[in-house]
C-alpha cells in the first residue's frame, strides 16, 4: 500500500476536511506542515504514489485509491 502524504497548515479548513473525511474511511495519512515550506505554496497538497492532488478534489482521491489499492 502506498503511503500518503498530506501537507497542510494549521488553519486550511479544506485540510481539515480532508483529513476528516479519510479518518471516516480509515484511510491512513501523514500529516506534513507546509507552513514553513516555500515550495508548497497551495494546500492541501496529497502525495500518493506518483499522483499529485492538489485541493480536496474526492474523484482524483478515489482514483488514486483504486489505482493504488487503498481502501
Amino acid at each position: 500500500m502506498e503511503e500518503i502524504k498530506i501537507y497542510t497548515t494549521p488553519t486550511c479548513m479544506y485540510c481539515h476536511a480532508l483529513m476528516e473525511w479519510l479518518d471516516e474511511q480509515n484511510i491512513k495519512y501523514q500529516e506534513i506542515d507546509a507552513s514553513a515550506m516555500d515550495d508548497i505554496d497551495v494546500v492541501p497538497y496529497t502525495v500518493i504514489g506518483t499522483e499529485k492532488i492538489v485541493g480536496f478534489d474526492r474523484g482524483a482521491f478515489k482514483e488514486a485509491f483504486k489505482k493504488y489499492g487503498i481502501k
